[in-house]
């Protein structure tokens, strides 16, 4: 059996705390492809459903509470929002960016190709980013907005990995099962990366070893 390198996982989460407890700050707004900031720092992404919790999940992560904007309204996400971490912009270590929410019918399906086509564009040819992490509702699982994204991105060979949302309102006995039905729809996918992440925004559960995912992640490129 698989044993976990303890002092390694100790490591990441150590530098994965400090890294997130540093400045960072709002630095980049971008609506169209011809609006994208040039290629800098190593950048992680966060993409998902609308209102599946990435605006939290980002406050979360850097211990903040209005970093990133939060709505109850599904679609309020509109461009891709860049956030430098780490140090002060042009010294960051990396940047942060919160992409559009994906699947709200509500928006008219031209605006939501164009956020398609928007995302499509940044994630083309981006050496700069290390990782798209996905996240999905833990209450409900993989739904086929997911898959179509999921699906996208292996087309793009583009490394991705799920993060479950709002572990806090997903029943205690309920929680291997909701992982392990994400496990089964990531088998055979090229681009997915085979571990799984349940997190709270609310209770914090699950924040610490996304940082030190992210630090590892920093550490494997050598930064």
């Amino acid at each position: 059996m698989e044993t976990t390198n303890e002092p390694a996982l100790a490591e990441f989460m150590e530098a994965g705390r400090k890294l997130f407890a540093g400045p960072c700050e709002f630095i980049w707004g971008a609506s169209q492809i011809d609006a994208l900031p040039p290629m800098g720092p190593p950048e992680i992404a966060f993409a998902g459903r609308s209102n599946v919790g990435k605006s939290s999940l980002v406050n979360a992560l850097t211990g903040r509470t209005t970093l990133a904007r939060v709505s109850h309204t599904p679609g309020r996400t509109q461009q891709l929002n860049f956030f430098a971490l780490g140090g002060p912009p042009g010294a960051e270590r990396m940047r942060l960016v919160d992409m559009p929410g994906y699947g709200y019918a509500a928006v008219s399906k031209e605006k939501s190709n164009g956020w398609m086509r928007l995302m499509q564009a940044y994630l083309a040819g981006r050496a700069s980013l290390l990782r798209v992490f996905v996240l999905v509702d833990g209450r409900h699982g993989v739904k086929p907005p997911d898959i179509d994204t999921m699906s996208a991105f292996d087309r793009s060979a583009v490394s991705y990995q799920i993060v479950l949302t709002k572990l806090d309102e997903v029943k205690v006995a309920e929680r291997d099962e909701r992982v392990a039905g994400v496990l089964a729809a990531l088998a055979k996918r090229p681009a997915a990366h085979p571990e799984v992440l349940f997190t709270s925004s609310r209770t914090g559960e699950g924040v610490p070893e996304l940082r030190a995912t992210v630090a590892q992640l920093l550490a494997q490129r050598g930064a």
